[in-house]
């Protein structure tokens, strides 16, 4: 049974890339200015009750205390109450879940969820993300974000004879739709020759099939369905959404061609909104590296599984072809500050579900996006969000 309890009336973000001009404070601010001035008829900022602010500074920076109570006295709204929340990358995905809840259950009427993080200011040398996943100091001896996926890959390549080419492929459809979007960090074309002589990472993985550490903030606005047309005469409603668990090692792993958290919290969100993966018009999706999108097109059910590769190098998932992902760019041409990113694919999926999306606008034909990250030690911990335009 459809849910379509919660409405987004307003979504935005601010340009994605290396903001060393900018504050933590700043960039929120600048999100929530961009998502205030989306909505249609108008929107007051005082008309927020509450905000949820996805962010992992505090487990980057060290600064456990800061991240989310300095941000409504950065936008003007000191004294609402205010949440922190912390899910890895999945973060921006699960304030915008916990927003829909807090809507939804009657509590707020008017919440805002934003995402925000500064990647940039400090090198991966000094432990950055090193220190965001921390976990068993031998089992995490040497581990790298791209030494967790680069086993998923070389696993499926051994299966189902997936190819460099074929992850190359994700690269390339990714950033040519970053060329088109204006907030990615980057905005050039590349070449499949391009990604396979890029030097390399861990194998198979080269650098052009890993996504950049980014600054950025994005935020969305979010009412209860009967007062959407107070702000809107084109609402995108909250269908439904899941989040799954799953073991965060390695070696506790019952497969390496499957995100196991990602299946189930597709399963949890498809149940909610009352569809399949065939209803979906566009899809934006975590790829952290191009393995992990072709693992999630299988596990979001949009391929058979072990045909993901196929399906990328043949076009399936491009601007025109049969189910379209990651038409912003995704994480590997927009970038991926942790906290925002998720935020910022509801973003995408708004705009193309009220045909906003300029160069990138797809067919939505059935009315639904569907929004997704999988992220944390392992993979342990996966959010799927899908937004409709039907009531």
């Amino acid at each position: 049974m459809a849910w379509n309890k919660v409405a987004v009336i307003g979504a935005a973000l601010i340009n994605f890339g290396e903001l060393f001009d900018q504050s933590y404070e700043h960039m929120a601010a600048g999100a929530f200015q961009a998502a205030c001035g989306a909505v249609d008829k108008g929107f007051d900022p005082t008309q927020v009750e509450a905000a949820f602010v996805a962010t992992q500074r505090g487990t980057l920076w060290g600064q456990e205390g800061i991240a989310g109570n300095t941000v409504p006295s950065a936008i003007g709204l000191a004294g609402i109450p205010c949440t922190r929340i912390e899910n890895a990358c999945p973060s921006g995905s699960d304030a915008f879940r916990v927003g829909a809840m807090a809507v939804a259950s009657g509590v707020h009427e008017v919440v805002l969820v934003i995402g925000v993080e500064k990647m940039r200011d400090k090198s991966t040398e000094e432990g950055l993300l090193s220190r965001a996943a921390a976990g068993h100091p031998i089992f995490t001896r040497g581990e790298t974000a791209p030494v967790l996926f680069a086993p998923f890959a070389t696993r499926h390549m051994h299966e189902f004879g997936t190819t460099r080419e074929m992850l190359a492929s994700v690269a390339v459809k990714n950033h040519y739709n970053g060329a088109r979007d204006p907030y990615a960090h980057f905005r050039n074309e590349i070449t499949i020759d391009d990604v396979l002589n890029s030097p390399p990472v861990c194998t198979p993985l080269h650098l052009l099939d890993c996504c950049p550490q980014t600054d950025g903030a994005s935020a969305v606005l979010l009412v209860s369905a009967e007062r959407a047309t107070e702000f809107t005469d084109s609402p995108v409603f909250v269908a439904g959404f899941g989040v799954a668990t799953d073991h965060p090692y390695l070696h506790e792993k019952s497969t390496f061609t499957s995100l196991t958290a990602t299946v189930t919290a597709a399963e949890r969100a498809y149940k909610m909104a009352g569809i399949g993966p065939a209803d979906i018009d566009c899809a934006e999706v975590h790829d952290c590296f191009t393995i992990t999108e072709i693992l999630d097109i299988e596990d979001l059910g949009f391929v058979e599984k072990g045909k993901g590769g196929i399906a990328s190098l043949d076009g399936e998932t491009s601007l025109t072809g049969r189910i379209p992902v990651n038409t912003s760019g995704g994480l590997l041409a927009k970038g991926h500050p942790i906290g925002a990113t998720g935020v910022a694919q509801i973003t995408e999926c708004w705009w193309q579900l009220r045909g906003e999306a300029g160069e990138r606008q797809v067919a939505t034909r059935n009315g639904f996006a569907l929004q997704h990250n999988v992220g944390g030690r392992g993979s342990g911990v996966s959010v799927v969000n899908i937004l409709t335009t039907n009531r």
